[in-house]
């Protein structure tokens, strides 16, 4: 059986249950929209301008949140990345993410209450061209699903795309949006 990417209704009913608790955030949104009316399949990291991409937010037992630090940017992110065909939900692909970049399986990990079929925060950032690749400048809609880690488990990390971690106070968390929405949290 042939495993199917995560379809552009299920990638339309988590947005509207997104913006269900996020009203203002729609417009912001606008590149995703037109993603999912297109022909092509908005997971497909084939997908130009604009395609969805998968973060977990992890949040441990000291209310602190793992950022990883990514070879490829530089920078210290969220455990995320691309959906692959194996994905059938998004936030499938965020628990591959995290086990793949982190060393975290989804087994170690629970849903923040309340965000179990919804993302804590959607994000639109650009992505420079990647001639390499054959990939044109574009921009990743991020779907980021928060988890607490349930059990605890140590953060073994893939050499190949990974150099590092942190684990950041709420307040200091990288994305300005996340760390928004974080601080609503009681």
């Amino acid at each position: 059986m042939t495993s199917l990417p995560p379809s552009t209704e299920h990638v339309r009913a988590v947005t509207e249950a997104y913006l269900a608790r996020h009203p203002d955030e729609r417009g912001y949104l606008t590149m995703l929209f037109a993603a999912l009316v297109g022909a092509d399949d908005p997971t497909s990291r084939k997908t130009f301008p604009a395609h969805v991409t998968c973060s977990a937010i992890l949040i441990n037992g000291e209310r602190h949140v793992l950022h990883i630090l990514h070879k490829a940017s530089g920078k210290l992110l969220a455990p995320g990345g691309h959906n692959e065909p194996s994905d059938q939900l998004l936030r499938d692909a965020a628990l591959r993410e995290l086990h793949e970049e982190a060393g975290i399986p989804p087994s170690a990990v629970v849903p923040l209450a309340g965000h179990e079929d919804i993302p804590l925060d959607i994000d639109v950032h650009a992505i420079d061209a990647n001639p390499s690749k054959n990939e044109p400048a574009h921009h990743h809609v991020d779907f980021r699903w928060a988890f607490h880690l349930g059990a605890d488990h140590a953060v073994t990390l893939q050499e190949e795309e990974v150099d590092g971690y942190q684990w950041r106070p709420f307040a200091t968390t990288a994305s300005p949006t996340v760390r928004a929405k974080l601080a609503q949290l009681t």
